[in-house]
């Protein structure tokens, strides 16, 4: 059984590209109530544009959106989080939860920020979460409860899948999933250009890499087998699949993709604001 939200007054501060995504998602899975919800941005005309397309209110004000409301989601940029929280503070208690998608924040940041023991739990969505394909970590704050991490989690669900970790990994879960998309574009793209090169119609040749890599990943999450054990399975002896791979190995490919995730963590860390 689903965790009931419909009752929930939720205020969604930042609705922009993350922040949009997920309020979209909810409200189309009917997972929150339209009446209940609304949703922040910076300017005003952005703000009457997305309430005529989500059919929520839609303002400027974050103290009147947060006031009133049971979650606060806090999907501003990590260097805008302080300011936000401060300016909502008076009306943020420990009835409240407060739900942050702002990379690299610390919920010890945000608690310190808010004062008393306001219930934190920070989360970092992908963008697949727009088709309902979004791979989401959660970890809680000091003061959140098992019962905070089970709303949060029925939150993230509807638009993908969820795992709890420490805290002390979400950096690294920043640098694989919440940037990972934009890796596997790349080699989408470039599997599809050879495909092209190799004389497949463009669109034919797209496909063809998009399904593959949808096929793929189905299958590790299906079978839960080691990645390794499956790519083996593919390759035959004295097949064309073994030398593709001897390609890429020396290509580095495997190397790249490592350091490619390690830099982003990395880079993460620098993210966080000091407070």
């Amino acid at each position: 059984m689903g965790l009931d939200l419909s009752k929930k007054r939720v205020a969604v501060l930042g609705a922009g590209k993350m922040g949009g995504i997920l309020v979209k998602a909810w409200l189309e899975k009917k997972l929150l109530a339209p009446a209940l919800t609304s949703a922040t941005v910076q300017h005003e005309e952005r703000a009457s544009a997305l309430a005529k397309k989500l059919g929520i209110p839609v303002g400027t004000n974050n103290v009147s959106a947060a006031r009133n409301a049971d979650i606060v989601f806090l999907c501003v940029k990590p260097q805008a989080v302080q300011g936000v929280v401060e300016e909502i503070r008076p009306h943020v208690g420990t009835d409240k939860l407060v739900i942050s998608v702002a990379a690299s924040v610390p919920t010890s940041h945000i608690e310190k920020a808010l004062a008393g023991n306001v219930p934190v739990v920070r989360a970092m969505p992908n963008t697949p979460c727009a088709i309902g394909q979004g791979m989401t970590a959660l970890c809680r704050g000091q003061h959140a409860g098992a019962e905070h991490l089970e709303v949060a989690s029925a939150l993230f669900n509807v638009v993908g899948r969820t795992v709890v970790v420490d805290e002390k990994h979400m950096d690294a879960v920043t640098g694989l999933s919440a940037s990972g998309p934009a890796y596997i574009y790349i080699i989408l793209e470039s599997l599809a250009e050879a495909g092209v090169k190799v004389g497949l119609p463009r669109d034919i040749a797209t496909l063809l890499a998009a399904q593959t890599t949808l096929g793929a990943a189905g299958v590790v999450l299906e079978t839960g087998d080691h990645p390794a054990l499956l790519k083996d399975a593919v390759t035959t002896p004295a097949g064309c699949t073994v030398d593709g791979i001897m390609e890429l190995e020396e290509g580095k490919l495997r190397v790249t993709l490592i350091k490619a995730v390690v830099k982003a963590a990395q880079r993460a860390k620098e993210l966080a604001y000091s407070g």
